[in-house]
C-alpha cells in the first residue's frame, strides 16, 4: 500500500502542472483583462494608466513567461496578488475556506446518513410506496437545477413561512450557535440533495445485486440473524463501490458550492470565485481552480485507499 500511495502522489505532480497549464491558457484567452476593475467604474481612464497598471501586475509579458513566473511562485505557496483588492490570493482563500468546508462537511454528512438509510430501506422494501416515492424524488433531485431549488426553498421557508433565514451566516446582532445553524440548514440541504438522490439509488442497486450472493446464504445457514446478515455482510459489501462515487462527488460539492453560496450569500470560496470571475481577477480564479483540482486528485486517492480497507481482497502491491 505504501508503494502504491507514493507512486500515486508522484503522478499528481505532472497532472497538476497539466491542469494548471490548460486552465491558465483558458483564462488568458478570455476577453478583457485586469484593467476591467478600472474600466468597470464607467469613467474614462487614460490608456497610459492602463498600460502602467498592466506593467505593474506583470500581465504585459508574453503568456508563456507569465505562466512560468506564476508556476514558480505557486510552487513556493505564492499564488499572486488579487487584481481587484491587491491582497495575496492565499490570504483571500484562507479567509473563505472555513465557511466552505463547514458547508461541504455538513452537506456531505447529511447526504451520507440519509442516502444510506434510504438506500437500504428501498432495497429491502422494493416496490413499496416509500420505495416508489424515493425513486421519484431521486430522479427529481438529479434533474433539478441547484440554483432553482435554492430559490424555491428561500421563497417557501424564508419568505412565505418565515421559518429560516433567507441568506448569510448570522442575523445582525445575533452571534449564537443556534442562529448560525439556522442559516446553515437551507444551503446545506440544497447542496446535499442531489447527492442524497444519486447515492441512495446507487446503494439500492448495489444492495439488490449482492442480496442473492452465495456468501449471504451461507451466513444464514450458519444461523446468523437476518439483521447481522444484512447489516454486516450485505451492506458492507454494497458500500464498497459507493465509496468511490462519494469520493468523486466531493468535486461536485466544491463546484455546487459556487452556485449555492451565491444564492444564499454564504461567504465561502464559491462566492469568492463568482466575484473574481465578474471582476476578471485572474490570480484568484487560478488559485481556486488549482485548489479544486488538487481536491479532486486527493479524494480519488483516498477512494482507492478505502477500497483496500473495506475489501481485504484488494491489494495494491
Amino acid at each position: 500500500m505504501g508503494t502504491y500511495v507514493r507512486r500515486r502522489i508522484l503522478q499528481t505532480v505532472p497532472l497538476i502542472i497539466g491542469i494548471s497549464l490548460v486552465v491558465f491558457g483558458i483564462i488568458q484567452a478570455a476577453p478583457g483583462g485586469p484593467e476591467g476593475s478600472l474600466l468597470g467604474t464607467g469613467r474614462f481612464v487614460d490608456p497610459q494608466v492602463i498600460l502602467s497598471y498592466r506593467h505593474r501586475l506583470g500581465v504585459d509579458q508574453p503568456i508563456p513567461i507569465q505562466y512560468v513566473r506564476w508556476l514558480g511562485a505557486a510552487v513556493s505557496g505564492d499564488l499572486g496578488v488579487s487584481f481587484a483588492t491587491t491582497r495575496p490570493v492565499v490570504n483571500l482563500i484562507v479567509e473563505r475556506l472555513p465557511a466552505t468546508l463547514e458547508l461541504m462537511a455538513s452537506s456531505f454528512v447529511f447526504a451520507a446518513i440519509i442516502a444510506i438509510a434510504l438506500g437500504i430501506y428501498s432495497a429491502l422494501r422494493q416496490y413499496t410506496t416509500l420505495d416508489v416515492v424515493a425513486t421519484g424524488v431521486s430522479f427529481l433531485g438529479i434533474a433539478m437545477p441547484v440554483f432553482w431549488f435554492g430559490l424555491i426553498l428561500q421563497l417557501v421557508f424564508s419568505v412565505k413561512l418565515g421559518l429560516l433565514p433567507v441568506a448569510g451566516t448570522e442575523t445582525v446582532g445575533a452571534t449564537s450557535l443556534a442562529d448560525h445553524l439556522k442559516h446553515l440548514i437551507l444551503p446545506a440541504f440544497v447542496l446535499s440533495f442531489r447527492n442524497v438522490a444519486g447515492w441512495s439509488r446507487y446503494l439500492r442497486s448495489s444492495l439488490i445485486g449482492v442480496s442473492a450472493a452465495d456468501y449471504l446464504r451461507t451466513a444464514r445457514a450458519k444461523g446468523l440473524t437476518e439483521r447481522r446478515v444484512i447489516g454486516v455482510h450485505a451492506v458492507g459489501n454494497a458500500l464498497i463501490p459507493l465509496v468511490s462515487i462519494m469520493a468523486l462527488n466531493v468535486a461536485d460539492l466544491f463546484s455546487g458550492a459556487v452556485i449555492t453560496e451565491t444564492v444564499f450569500a454564504w461567504p465561502g470560496i464559491g462566492r469568492l470565485f463568482v466575484q473574481a470571475m465578474f471582476a476578471r481577477d485572474y490570480p484568484v480564479l487560478m488559485g481556486i481552480l488549482l485548489m479544486g483540482s488538487f481536491t479532486v486528485i486527493v479524494f480519488n486517492l483516498l477512494a482507492d485507499i478505502m477500497y483496500g480497507v473495506l475489501d481485504p481482497r484488494i491489494r495494491y502491491e
